[in-house]
């Protein structure tokens, strides 16, 4: 997994490649927690994501829930880890774009 940080002012950007599993979710967490205190709007883009498991959909809540309802947006999301929000309810609850 890689993990590339952008800011824009208050905007976060977080742009993940690769894999989100038990094994590389601590350092998306870790990432997120040490950058989130500082935005008002926080944005995964996930164009190069290939995989989400369920510690990864439990950071974008953990987040989502820190942000409050409207300040996070999901982007670029390919067909198969739409296909994991939709089994799990995610594409109802997250701003997906």
């Amino acid at each position: 997994m890689n993990i590339n940080i952008k800011r824009n002012n208050e905007i976060l950007t977080i742009t993940v490649k690769g894999k989100i599993d038990s094994a590389t979710a601590p350092e998306l967490e870790s990432t997120v927690k040490s950058e989130i205190n500082q935005c008002t709007q926080l944005i995964f883009d996930f164009e190069k994501l290939d995989y989400i498991s369920s510690a990864g959909l439990r950071i974008l809540l953990g987040a989502q829930k820190y942000m409050g309802a409207g300040n996070m947006t999901v982007k670029n999301v390919n067909e198969t880890v739409k296909e994991i929000f939709d089994i799990t309810g995610f594409s109802y609850i997250l701003n997906i774009e």
